[in-house]
């Protein structure tokens, strides 16, 4: 009897596992899309101190282009949008981590980053920029090499200060930053996007000048984590709708004077 009981709980047990693991491997893991559209918002990352792109304004409030670039794809997607200010130098980790659902801070794309995250269609399109103090001695890029150059941490610009020569690399948060220890002469140039060095020449609030032309192109697009395909895919519809609605010709005008959404 004892026996018997014995085999039977055991049976017993054995089918509870079964059933629970054939219940587990029925289970669909929810895709991106229905997440997204299930809890009525997406959440796009950005830095917060990359004028004219995204930063706070006078009143605190998060603006920019990139800013309304968002409030827009969460409008046609039928959401909310929920913006999250991160630094930079760790904001493709906090994605990988679930912390937010893309990034849509001006980032570029590069192999390296093609590796750990895909991206959409690009948005916009830039170029990498010296940035030098105004009647400074430089008059070209070559004159920068063995010199001090200041970049935000996590950019594409550190590798154009390597290709340069650089002495010396400094590290800074946003190009609030990079630009204020510019202009107090910290650092001898700065490397940052070419509208943002123009952006901030033209308020001016720092005695600089560019350098020269580019240093190189970049495509700017939004970064999704890799198993995201079916958001990725329907942010990419509304950024084609957008470039061709003159949508995003439309909002690059209002914070730039310029359209940067064509190559």
């Amino acid at each position: 009897m004892f026996k018997n009981n014995r085999w039977l709980t055991l049976g017993l047990i054995i089918l509870l596992a079964l059933t629970l693991i054939l219940a587990g491997c029925g289970q669909k893991k929810e895709d991106a899309l229905t997440r997204v559209k299930k809890a009525g918002e997406i959440s796009f990352a950005m830095s917060g101190g990359y004028p004219p792109f995204n930063f706070y304004n006078d009143k605190n409030e998060l603006v920019g282009f990139d800013v309304d670039v968002s409030k827009e794809v969460a409008k046609r997607l039928g959401v909310d949008f929920k913006p999250v200010t991160t630094e930079w130098s760790g904001i493709i980790e906090g994605l990988r981590s679930g912390a937010y659902d893309g990034i849509l801070g001006s980032m570029a794309i590069t192999k390296e980053r093609l590796e750990v995250v895909d991206f959409s269609t690009p948005y916009y399109y830039s170029g990498a920029q010296l940035v030098v103090k105004k009647g400074s001695k430089f008059t070209k890029p070559e004159d920068l090499n063995g010199k001090i150059i200041g970049l935000v941490t996590g950019t594409t610009f550190e590798n154009d200060a390597k290709k340069l020569g650089a002495g010396e690399i400094k590290l800074y948060k946003d190009d609030n930053q990079t630009l204020m220890e510019l202009d107090s002469g910290v650092v001898d140039a700065v490397i940052t996007d070419r509208v943002v060095g123009v952006n901030a020449m033209n308020k001016g609030k720092f005695d600089i000048e560019l350098l020269g032309n580019p240093l190189r192109s970049e495509d700017i697009a939004v970064a999704f984590r890799q198993d995201d395909d079916s958001l990725r895919e329907a942010v990419n519809k509304i950024l084609k709708e957008m470039h061709e609605d003159g949508t995003l010709t439309k909002l690059s005008k209002k914070w730039l004077n310029l359209d940067i959404t064509k190559k």
